[in-house]
């Protein structure tokens, strides 16, 4: 189990302000310290986890990523696919956490090691209890990898 005394890192890859929102709202009601970071495109994300542009002068690795599949520009699955054929980043859980429940986006996700695939709910409560979900089985059930 992972150390409450320790902050949890979480990446947030989400476009929508609501959904940002809503999601540090949610993280913050729980028991698990965490810290949140949020980035607002796929091309940003790729900044912060390899220290380029605005995050140059270092980021925290993330313990686990929520990951939005639309957005413009670079979009999850691609965020996803790189993350995950790369060495050094291939072990942070990716949680896709999206408004999409197309079969194929749920399959092509899972092929490229998604962690985990979650429909967001559109109601407040339904949101709040999905994101509790994930940081209960993350941060207690779940054993994660030492941090490097």
């Amino acid at each position: 189990m992972q150390s409450y005394a320790e902050s949890i890192q979480i990446l947030l890859i989400e476009d929508d302000p609501a959904d940002q929102k809503l999601t540090k709202i949610s993280l913050g009601n729980n028991k698990v310290a965490n810290t949140l970071h949020i980035v607002n495109s796929g091309e940003e994300a790729l900044d912060y986890l390899y220290h380029r542009g605005n995050f140059a002068h270092g980021t925290p690795r993330p313990d686990l990523i929520l990951l939005d599949l639309n957005m413009p520009g670079i979009g999850g699955q691609e965020v996803l696919k790189i993350i995950k054929e790369d060495e050094g980043l291939k072990s942070i859980p990716i949680i896709i956490l999206t408004t999409s429940d197309a079969e194929e986006d749920i399959v092509r996700s899972y092929k490229m090691h998604a962690n985990g695939y979650i429909k967001k709910p559109v109601d407040l409560i339904g949101f709040q209890q999905v994101v509790q979900s994930i940081q209960n089985f993350w941060f207690v059930v779940a054993k994660l990898p030492p941090k490097e």
